[in-house]
């Protein structure tokens, strides 16, 4: 039961991120765009 909840707050969590990131796409160059994504993986992986 508590893995459900995991599960379904993680995708919560991962949709807020795309969301951001297609929103920063916008408003950001392609050629700028790629520090926000590699900042993104960071997090990423220092969060793991």
């Amino acid at each position: 039961m508590a893995r459900k909840a995991t599960n379904k707050k993680q995708k919560s969590l991962e949709e807020t991120l795309w969301d951001s990131a297609n929103k920063l796409r916008g408003s950001v160059e392609p050629s700028e765009y790629k520090h926000v994504v590699l900042s993104l993986i960071f997090l990423k992986f220092a969060s793991e």
